[in-house]
């Protein structure tokens, strides 16, 4: 590398990252994005954590349940999609924070019930694969039946 270009990084490099001024303002920049980021994060991640629980237990009953009845799928990724739709719009967070806390509540009434029955029955097909046959048909008459009560309330 020629002496010349050396100086002339360092001339740039100085003025734009060790210039006292522009450095502070660039902080200061940086911080206030931040907290507001912070915020939004914070928001989020507790959305998100009450989410991936809520998802977790729908990815495993729809593992479970491609047997089951297609409608009864499609309700359910209709409501993923909503509570993804909610995230999207944070802003609007105050009068969608009580629609979500609502809709997790029933879900995760719906959802506990019959993922306490799944759970048992999963460890169960681990153990014993060559009867999950007669244990899908057993589970699915269950899961229908929970499903059913539920949208009867």
């Amino acid at each position: 590398m020629p002496p010349t270009s050396i100086k002339r990084l360092k001339k740039t490099y100085c003025c734009s990252v060790f210039n006292p001024l522009t450095l502070l303002k660039q902080q200061q920049q940086q911080q206030k994005q931040q907290q507001q980021q912070q915020q939004q994060n914070q928001q989020q991640q507790q959305q998100q954590q009450q989410q991936q629980n809520q998802q977790q237990q729908k990815q495993q009953q729809q593992q479970q349940q491609n047997h089951r009845h297609h409608y009864q799928q499609h309700k359910q990724q209709q409501q993923q999609q909503q509570q993804q739709q909610q995230q999207h719009h944070q802003h609007h967070q105050h009068h969608q924070h009580q629609q979500h806390q609502q809709q997790q509540q029933h879900q995760q009434h719906q959802q506990h019930q019959q993922h306490q029955q799944q759970q048992q029955h999963q460890q169960h097909q681990q153990h014993h694969q060559h009867h999950q046959h007669h244990q899908h048909q057993h589970q699915h008459q269950q899961q229908q039946q929970q499903q059913q009560q539920q949208e009867e309330e």
